[in-house]
């Protein structure tokens, strides 16, 4: 009885051992056969790396870091393809690489120089003493530089005979009341700088003064003192500059490199060691014209009220202008750049695990963006990490050339037919970018060349005046396609034309 109920207990557990092997191996195969909805085999093409994309392998392995190699398999040519480089990506690599992507699209450049000032007296206001006559300094009534003056108030006594020959002169004048000598002996001494108070005074006691004071013609410190008592002066000789600190100016230094982003009228804030924690505001009153030969660097002036007196001429400041330009740009992360020395590039994101390595034209940096001139439009997707293993993979077979727009289409016309292309088309100004002669236009379609409507980046020939042109006007244009760019030869806002086959400056006065 024992051996029976032993060898039905063994029975049933290699039953059940056979049931659930045919349910879980044998069954699902043979459900898949009779329904004939097995799926294909992909094919794979071969083993990669998950961090690295240049180590390929013919067959499953380790990664030199100790991981699994991930299979890349043949998607048999479906996804978008935009020519040579184009490579895919599974999305278990894809997320083991940690791939992120950003839309490129219009926005502000946040963009600020630092730099270094001066405190200086404001150079309108300085007043250089000089004296008409030739004599000798009796007394100086101001003793060194950075004395404090006000207007009226004495600076120096000098005897000059020449100063007591016109006295005498004109005392001869008036005992011979001869209006003619009078007149012209006055003249005379007010040319030589006589006060007109010493004059009244000759004319009400008659007596000759032998030393004669002069007096400040404002107010101010003095700036320059090249006297002192006893010397002799004469016609030419600075005495000394007096310099008024109601205003003063900071002169600014800015590198070569970033000259042509400043101009006046931009916002500065500046800081003071000698104020801490006190910010001023002002901005550029002026960019000077010219760069210092030997620290190749521009100054630009600074305008700041200092009735306070709190600024001294040669302080230390420290300067912050924004540059942030009025009009909005087409932006990217700057991490998304790739920079090579001879070349920039970012990587495009062409969807389903597709990508390409495509070349661009990098303009004003801030301090997380690049702005693109070309090679990009609003709306596409750059990878903003990881795109150095992509494009390292795309650069093997990439010829940097955008295949999917415009542009590859119309140079392929031109190959065929010889000609240029010009084409007219209407459309409305999204940004001006007058530094750089170029527009962003949402253009209509081009019939001739079957091109659907489209938002591009335009070049305006440099012969055309562009300060009538904003953004938000609906204009009809000419362009030609040379050398891969779009050229605007001729633009027509309202009835108005700005063409360039007008002299530069034609047009700067259209009113629209």
């Amino acid at each position: 009885m024992n051996i029976n109920i032993k060898s039905l207990l063994i029975g049933l557990v290699i039953g059940a051992v056979v049931i659930l092997a045919y349910y879980q191996f044998i069954a699902p195969v043979s459900t898949n056969n009779i329904k004939g909805t097995a799926p294909a085999e992909r094919k794979i093409l071969y083993w990669v790396a998950p961090m690295d994309a240049n180590y390929t392998r013919d067959k499953p392995g380790k990664s030199p870091m100790g991981m699994d190699l991930i299979p890349v398999y043949d998607e048999g040519g479906k996804g978008p393809d935009a020519g040579p480089g184009t490579i895919r990506i599974s999305p278990d690599v894809v997320n083991n690489l940690g791939v992120r992507t950003v839309v490129v699209g219009y926005s502000a450049l946040h963009s600020e120089i630092d730099t270094v000032g001066y405190v200086a007296y404001d150079e309108d206001t300085i007043i250089h003493i000089h004296p008409r006559v030739e004599g000798w300094i009796e007394r100086l009534h101001v003793k060194a530089v950075g004395d404090p003056v006000k207007e009226g108030e004495a600076l120096y006594d000098i005897y000059s005979p020449e100063l007591v020959n016109g006295q005498e002169e004109l005392l001869l004048a008036l005992d011979r009341k001869n209006k003619r000598l009078m007149k012209a002996a006055e003249d005379r001494l007010l040319a030589l700088q006589l006060p007109q108070s010493v004059i009244n005074q000759l004319i009400k006691n008659k007596k000759v003064q032998q030393t004669i004071t002069f007096y400040s013609p404002q107010d101010g410190v003095i700036e320059k003192l090249d006297i002192r008592e006893g010397f002799y002066v004469k016609p030419g000789s600075t005495l000394m500059s007096i310099g008024n600190l109601a205003d003063v100016w900071v002169e600014a230094e800015i590198f070569e490199s970033q000259a042509a982003q400043v101009r006046v009228g931009m916002p500065v804030v500046m800081t003071l060691d000698y104020l801490p924690g006190k910010v001023f505001k002002s901005k550029i009153n002026y960019v000077y014209p010219s760069l210092d030969a030997k620290s190749r660097t521009m100054k630009v002036r600074l305008l700041f009220n200092n009735e306070d007196g709190e600024f001294k001429p040669n302080m230390f400041a420290h300067i912050r202008i924004d540059v942030s330009a009025g009009n909005k740009a087409l932006l990217i992360p700057k991490e998304a750049l790739i920079r090579t020395g001879s070349q920039d590039r970012v990587v495009l994101a062409l969807g389903e695990g597709h990508f390409k390595s495509v070349a661009v034209t990098a303009g004003r940096f801030d301090e997380n963006d690049v702005e693109i001139l070309s090679g990009l439009y609003a709306g596409e997707k750059v990878v903003s990490s990881a795109q150095f293993l992509l494009d390292s993979e795309s650069s093997k077979t990439s010829d940097f050339k955008r295949m999917d727009h415009d542009m590859s289409d119309m140079n392929d016309r031109k190959n065929k037919t010889g000609k240029n292309n010009v084409a007219t088309a209407s459309g409305v100004i999204n940004v001006v970018m007058m530094t750089h002669n170029m527009l962003n236009i949402s253009r209509g379609p081009i019939k001739k060349w079957g091109r659907p409507a489209a938002t591009m980046d335009f070049i305006v020939n440099k012969a055309i005046d562009m300060t009538a042109l904003k953004q938000g006007m609906k204009v009809e244009f000419t362009f030609e396609v040379k050398e891969g760019e779009f050229i605007i030869n001729k633009i027509t806002i309202l009835n108005h034309s700005l063409s360039s086959d007008k002299p530069a400056g034609l047009d700067a006065h259209v009113k629209v």
